[in-house]
């Protein structure tokens, strides 16, 4: 169910709403309510709702001054009341990201299709919260900066042939055994010698690269991602899915449209 917080002045409204309307078939339900902007900042800040419902002309702090002071700090939708003559007023907030506005009295009906928008909006708000916060950039995506990893770590040759061969040779279908004719040496010491030195198998550091250059593609916001797959050397979709879900927490879906956000913005 989603939260839902009522901030109207007019007790009468404020019931209204509150006792006619049925919640339930919008997957809501009520869990504070306030007749001031004052309360609903309190009541935000102490109940994190999904959807607040608000009155543009409000006692004390007004529907406006409420979502200024709130907008950044909590992450929720909003759906704003107002009367004839406050509707241009009313729209002034679409800086703060209204998802609809309702002439007062209020149709059910309409109600009915603000919640439906509210209830999208939340999900993609917390949906780009949760990317956000587990957002691994090409900067930090783990895969140690090369010039780093070079000067720092590596001291062996072979080593660091062995991550020139993965930059250079990514996206094609490639494994350690391609290494070992070339520098006469055997998979396992190959293996044991990478390890040491950069922290990770030789698969694992592949897939780490494969998976910063897919966000760097991604980022763009304009390739398919089954072709992005295909350019960072996944020639199976799924598996590709898989593997980038292991290192970002998140589908590449969820970054496509992340980043296709930003872009828009």
């Amino acid at each position: 169910m989603y939260k839902v917080i009522l901030v109207e002045d007019e007790e009468i409204i404020r019931n209204g709403l509150k006792y006619t309307y049925e919640w339930e078939r919008s997957e809501c339900t009520i869990i504070g309510e306030a007749s001031n902007g004052v309360e609903g900042k309190s009541k935000i800040a102490e109940l994190e709702p999904d959807i607040v419902i608000l009155d543009v002309n409000m006692p004390i702090l007004n529907g406006i001054e409420l979502l200024a002071e709130c907008s950044e700090k909590y992450i929720f939708s909003s759906i704003i009341l107002s009367g004839y003559d406050e509707f241009k007023y009313a729209q002034s907030a679409i800086k703060y990201s209204v998802t609809d506005y309702l002439l007062k009295p209020i149709d059910y009906e309409e109600l009915y299709q603000a919640l439906e928008k509210a209830k999208t909006s939340i999900k993609v708000k917390k949906n780009y919260q949760y990317i956000e916060s587990n957002l691994l950039t090409p900067e930090n995506i783990g895969v140690l900066d090369f010039n780093v990893l070079q000067s720092t770590f590596c001291t062996s040759k072979h080593v660091l042939a062995m991550i020139e061969y993965i930059e250079k040779n990514y996206k094609n279908k490639i494994s350690i055994t391609d290494l070992v004719d070339k520098l006469d040496m055997s998979v396992t010491y190959l293996n044991q010698k990478f390890k040491e030195e950069t922290g990770y198998t030789f698969n694992d550091f592949l897939n780490r690269y494969r998976i910063k250059k897919a966000i760097e593609k991604l980022m763009d916001g304009k390739e398919k991602i089954t072709n992005i797959a295909i350019e960072v050397g996944f020639g199976n979709y799924r598996y590709f899915s898989q593997v980038f879900k292991k290192y970002t927490n998140s589908l590449p879906s969820d970054y496509l449209n992340y980043f296709r956000g930003k872009i828009k913005e």
